[in-house]
């Protein structure tokens, strides 16, 4: 669920050198035939920076209803043990979502892994059906095509006019995927890619499925851990969604409220918002350029910097695209909100913050359509665009400008062509081989440490174990006393004490940096304190889906609305 970043869904992005072929070998847990992988080195630097990356194909099933009809690909990617004279097996991890490609994931976030799980397992990821480098949900024929679509479009509407040019863009969206594979829509429901993850655990060789799950991808390893009960051995989920809330309680009709609203994600937004601001209230201008010197007078000053964006932008730094990076931005808090106080303080002072460097090489494809592809076709939403308005005054009365970034984000649900053919919508308490630990962080901005208690509360056999810090995920934001917990379940089985709570590694402004000076020449925004994104963070974040290129000194300002027709096309 975070909002800076690059596109996520890669086009091109993998030169897989084998297939997967099926074999009649059988495997474990589970008759019939089983996949078998054929593993080389990964090809492109994303995958192989790190070194010791494979990657294969897998063919499984369209629709697992009808095995024997289409086919459709699936990316892999694993990292071997690092001491393979006592590796232990395989460890499956998902880096969220919906719509994160694990090709990418893994190699980003493989270094924050324990050691320990390193030593001991091969660790393995792939691209979910329907996203990235799999057989995937792609609505424009190049990455160029669709990044000028969605340049144009604002992370959330302000005013009559803009509402109405969002809710147009985005069936204009909804027409050209119907057109391009209407059936694959219907087939990649959370739960069609937990069959896909029951295949890939025999393709591996393992009895039962050890997983590491961050952000969407719990929702993934409930969905598993209720159709194969028998087969979860040890289970992670690490910034919980909560799945009777996703699914709206499995309750027919036509919801109250849109699906990030009843999960509570602008409430964790707003909740980690504050914590921010006063944390870098507290903090010097050393620590946190933004600060005001108290929490109270940075809260002002914060509020004070939005009521000037909303009159008048700096550059192409708008209110809604400060609203959104400073909701994406509260996800990772090293170097993330080091980033955001920079972001903030410039804008404050009316320069508009240094931008990444355009990627060399071939575009990536931008996939923003991948998780709409997801969530609208099994997450019940409002069914009229006209709702979205009423829900954004709800969300702004209790969680302030943020509500408007998740009041507005399942709009799009509105046209979607697809509902999915087979999702599962619960029970969510089926009794599972082995127990499921449950993650959560106090101030998470996008799972709400509630959706953490509901998940252990729903499961049959859990354990919650809380992370008494902030930002989004334990995975993303270290707590070597989380850590130690998760090896110690995923070697042994067993769960911590309960109610047993862990601290973060770093608090949030505690490293002295010199001020920026106005004079100062441009720079990175690796440089200032951020840096390119991690594959953890549901929904997406919103610079994930574009590629972001600074402005010339004399080039216009983009306009929104855009001066197109709807049913434009190419």
């Amino acid at each position: 669920m975070r909002g800076t970043g690059v596109g996520v869904a890669a086009g091109a992005l993998l030169a897989l050198l084998s297939a997967a072929g099926v074999a009649s070998a059988g495997g474990p847990g589970g008759g019939g035939e089983a996949l078998v992988l054929r593993w080389q080195p990964c090809t492109r630097p994303a995958q192989a920076a790190q070194g010791g990356f494979e990657c294969a194909v897998a063919k499984v099933p369209l629709d697992h209803a009808a095995p024997s009809g289409r086919t459709i690909d699936l990316a892999l990617i694993r990292h071997g043990a690092a001491e393979p004279g006592r590796r232990a097996g395989s460890l499956f991890f998902n880096p969220g979502g919906p719509g994160g490609p694990g090709t990418l994931g893994l190699p980003e976030l493989y270094g924050k892994f324990p050691q320990e799980l390193k030593d001991r397992f091969d660790i393995v990821s792939w691209d979910p059906r329907g996203v990235g480098e799999s057989t995937a949900v792609r609505c424009f024929d190049t990455a160029g095509e669709a990044s000028a679509w969605h340049e144009h479009v604002p992370p959330f509407p302000v005013g009559v006019e803009e509402q109405r040019a969002f809710t147009a863009a985005y069936a204009d969206l909804a027409k050209r995927c119907e057109r391009r594979d209407p059936q694959l829509l219907r087939h990649i429901s959370t739960a069609d890619t937990a069959r896909d993850l029951d295949l890939l655990r025999r393709a591996v060789g393992e009895e039962r499925l050890r997983y590491w799950g961050i952000s969407y991808g719990t929702l993934l390893g409930a969905t598993y851990a209720n159709l194969f009960p028998d087969r979860v051995g040890r289970l992670v989920v690490d910034g919980n969604v909560d799945p009777r809330a996703w699914m709206n309680g499995g309750a027919g009709g036509e919801p109250e409220l849109n699906t990030f609203l009843r999960l509570g994600s602008h409430l964790g937004s707003a909740d980690t918002l504050t914590q921010f601001l006063d944390r870098c209230g507290r903090a010097p201008v050393s620590g946190c350029p933004f600060s005001a010197g108290s929490p109270a007078a940075t809260r002002a000053k914060y509020d004070t910097l939005l009521a000037r964006l909303a009159e008048r932008p700096v550059g192409r730094w708008t209110y809604a695209r400060a609203v959104s990076e400073v909701r994406g931005d509260l996800y990772t808090v090293h170097p993330g909100w080091n980033g955001t106080a920079d972001t903030l303080q410039s804008l404050w002072e009316g320069r508009a913050p240094d931008e990444s460097p355009t990627p060399s090489g071939p575009a990536r494809y931008p996939g923003f359509e991948q998780s709409l592809a997801v969530t609208c076709a099994e997450s019940p939403n409002p069914a009229s665009p006209g709702r979205y308005a009423e829900l954004e005054e709800r969300a702004v009365r209790q969680a302030g400008a943020l509500g408007r970034w998740w009041a507005w984000a399942n709009e799009p649900c509105t046209a979607w062509p697809a509902r999915a053919a087979d999702p599962y919508t619960g029970p969510w308490n089926r009794t599972t081989a082995h127990p499921v630990l449950v993650v959560n962080t106090v101030h998470d901005p996008s799972t709400p440490y509630r959706a953490g208690q509901a998940m252990a509360a729903e499961l049959a056999r859990a354990r919650l174990l809380t992370l008494d810090g902030y930002g989004h995920t334990a995975l993303d934001n270290p707590s070597a006393c989380v850590k130690r917990h998760v090896v110690r379940y995923v070697l042994t089985g067993a769960l911590p004490p309960q109610g047993a709570r862990c601290g973060q590694d770093t608090p949030p402004f505690t490293t002295v940096r010199e001020p920026k000076s106005q004079a100062a020449s441009p720079r990175p925004a690796e440089a200032a304190g951020r840096k390119a994104p991690p594959f953890t963070s549901w929904p997406l974040r919103p610079g994930w889906t574009r590629t972001v290129v600074p402005a010339a000194d004399d080039q216009p300002i983009r306009t929104w609305p855009p001066a197109w027709r709807p049913d434009r096309t190419g």
